[in-house]
């Protein structure tokens, strides 16, 4: 009896810390999706949130990640959607495992945001995965750190926060396209899924 109720309490704490992150996640997107309606040169208008989509979310895809810094200054351009291009450099790079696979993205930061002082701590990861123009968004979806959430040579991922670029809304806008170098050959099945609406 007293090995059940152990069992049965472990399973329950469990549970509540699975409602709990699912919960947090949930919060998440709604605030994302507030985002938009503030934002006078949203793609998305208030008649159009019913066409967001989601993965469930997964804690597995929460990892925690070794991080390496660059410390590289030679900048490069990552080409947009519509043809023009923005400036980052290499701030780093992020080594971690999900399902047992070993992956890699690599961190950068904006050459323009890093002069705009409410961005400076800014960092950014686009990546593609093998659900990339299938379930989300073929363009690729982002993630966004700080330099803040580097501890030590650790930082939490979290790919349930994965969003889509702009482009994924309406055309017309210069969304960054990941590099190769951060192509995942795994399938990120969290986060943003394609927008249910066609433009």
């Amino acid at each position: 009896m007293k090995k059940i109720f152990i069992f049965l309490s472990i399973f329950a704490t469990f549970n509540i810390k699975a409602q709990s992150y699912s919960e947090s996640i949930i919060a998440h997107r709604q605030g994302y999706k507030d985002e938009f309606l503030k934002d006078a040169s949203s793609p998305v208008k208030v008649e159009d949130m019913k066409y967001f989509d989601f993965f469930e979310p997964d804690s597995t895809f929460r990892v925690k990640c070794d991080f390496t810094k660059t410390n590289s200054q030679t900048t490069f351009i990552i080409p947009t959607i519509n043809g023009k291009q923005k400036e980052y450099f290499r701030y780093g790079i992020l080594n971690f495992k999900i399902m047992g696979q070993n992956l890699q993205l690599n961190v950068y930061k904006s050459l323009l945001l890093m002069k705009i002082p409410k961005y400076k701590n800014y960092l950014f990861i686009p990546f593609k995965d093998l659900t990339s123009g299938k379930q989300t968004y073929g363009g690729g979806r982002y993630l966004d750190i700080e330099t803040t959430d580097i501890k030590g040579d650790i930082v939490i991922l979290d790919f349930n926060k994965a969003y889509n670029p702009y482009c994924a809304f309406s055309s017309g806008y210069s969304c960054p396209i990941p590099p190769k170098e951060n192509h995942l050959k795994a399938r990120i099945e969290v986060g943003e899924k394609n927008f249910k609406k066609s433009h």
